[in-house]
């Protein structure tokens, strides 16, 4: 049975919550202990629903994974299974990651196209270039891709856009290839660093992590190490905008305050005040919010992951906002549900137009995706009375303990399971 939140809204957040580790680095981080023959551990892992989905596609390649809280322990064999599981991979995106790793430690790797988040399309022609310039011959046959390779060799490489996702299965691929790889326009963030280092301590040579430009030579073999996951940059910004649109005081532990500096700096426009620490930021709001624009753009950008939650923040703030989605273009159909919770809101292409209310109104809403049911959340805490959030599975797939968080925060939140009987679609 499907659970639902039941979220009352007029809460002001306050109090402290500390992030765990990143679920746009962990699950990467797992696929990558592929290339290694023995025992990798990984430290400050996140309890959410795809880490055991990760687990089942590992375990279908052969490998014993080993899940201890936050502790992730994974024994890849000597002799790898170059044919993902359809069930297990079908259902999230992060699974294609595996494709490098199998690539180079295998030779060969079959992946049925994964499945995920509705937020728009994302085709994997830049993973499938960057393969065949290192020597792979690729092709989608039978619903899956499949890459080929006798001998991977190093070569320069260009990607059209930073994708996170190439720039991973590329690295993952290169790391083993002979000879030295050249990866132009190499996605930024935080979370391809924390990839970087993990090969790094397991063996590789990478130089140029956290640039747009990564010089990769292959090695012969890597081998098992351990590793502590960065903190989850989305999570701390969710927790972040949620002081500022319940007028707030949040204290965040467990991120690099450096990783969201774009989405700090929009706070403080709106009016928050921030204090910034070594490990971790304070958030206090003292007001209503002040309209702010967005655009999201790859890491330094504003990251659209955090779309959905400044949607909720421009729906309760003073004044009128523009938010421009410039990397996934079916991230907006989540502001019908915001137009059930009353929000003013506009969509035009990729631009949508909001225009801020003291007040929101409750009523039934339903995630689509992660994000969006995070998004939800939050302006259902800033709604005149009690909402329902139904398909809040997506919710657990990317945030832990994120009912127990809000309560400590102050939040009047429960779950409960969806009636047999529900007919509200």
């Amino acid at each position: 049975m499907k659970d639902q939140f039941i979220v009352s809204g007029g809460a002001r957040l306050e109090g402290a919550v500390k992030v765990d580790g990143a679920k746009n680095s962990v699950l990467k981080l797992m696929a990558a202990a592929l290339l290694a023959e023995g025992t990798t551990t990984l430290h400050n892992c996140p309890e959410i629903l795809d880490v055991p989905l990760m687990k089942k596609v590992l375990e279908g390649l052969g490998c014993e994974i080993d899940l201890e809280g936050a502790r992730v322990t994974i024994t890849t064999p000597a002799e790898l299974r170059s044919n993902a599981d359809f069930d297990a991979v079908r259902q999230f995106r992060a699974s294609v990651c595996v494709l490098g790793p199998l690539t180079a430690r295998c030779g060969h790797a079959e992946i049925a196209l994964p499945g995920g988040d509705a937020i728009g399309s994302r085709p994997l022609d830049m993973h499938q270039s960057g393969l065949e310039k290192l020597g792979a011959r690729t092709y989608i046959e039978h619903g899956a891709v499949v890459a080929d390779a006798e001998n991977l060799h190093g070569a320069e490489i260009k990607l059209d856009f930073p994708s996170v996702g190439a720039t991973e299965n590329i690295l993952t691929a290169a790391v083993m290839a002979e000879g030295v790889t050249i990866l132009h326009n190499a996605a930024r963030e935080p979370e391809i660093v924390d990839l970087c280092m993990m090969l790094k301590s397991m063996g590789a040579d990478i130089e140029g992590e956290g640039t747009s430009r990564l010089s990769i030579r292959g090695v012969e073999k890597l081998y098992p190490t351990e590793h502590e996951v960065i903190g989850d940059r989305i999570v701390a910004g969710t927790w972040a905008f949620a002081a500022a649109m319940t007028r707030g005081d949040i204290t965040v532990g467990g991120i690099a305050p450096r990783h969201l500096h774009l989405p700090l700096e929009k706070l403080k426009s709106a009016g928050a005040q921030i204090d910034a620490y070594d490990n971790g930021f304070r958030v206090r709001m003292r007001r209503r919010p002040t309209s702010v624009d967005f655009q999201t753009l790859p890491f330094p950008g504003f990251p659209t992951d955090l779309q959905p939650i400044a949607i909720g923040l421009s729906a309760i703030a003073e004044g009128t906002s523009i938010i421009t989605e410039n990397v996934f273009e079916s991230r907006f159909r989540f502001v019908d549900e915001m137009l059930r919770l009353g929000a003013d809101a506009q969509v035009d292409g990729h631009h949508v137009l909001i225009r801020g209310q003291e007040r929101l109104s409750s009523t039934d809403v339903w995630s689509s995706d992660i994000r969006a049911g995070a998004g939800l959340v939050l302006s259902a805490l800033c709604a005149d009375e009690t909402s329902t959030i139904h398909d809040v599975f997506h919710i657990d797939r990317g945030y832990p303990n994120f009912v127990e968080n809000l309560r400590s925060l102050g939040a009047t939140i429960e779950r409960i399971q969806e009636p047999e009987d529900s007919d509200l679609l």
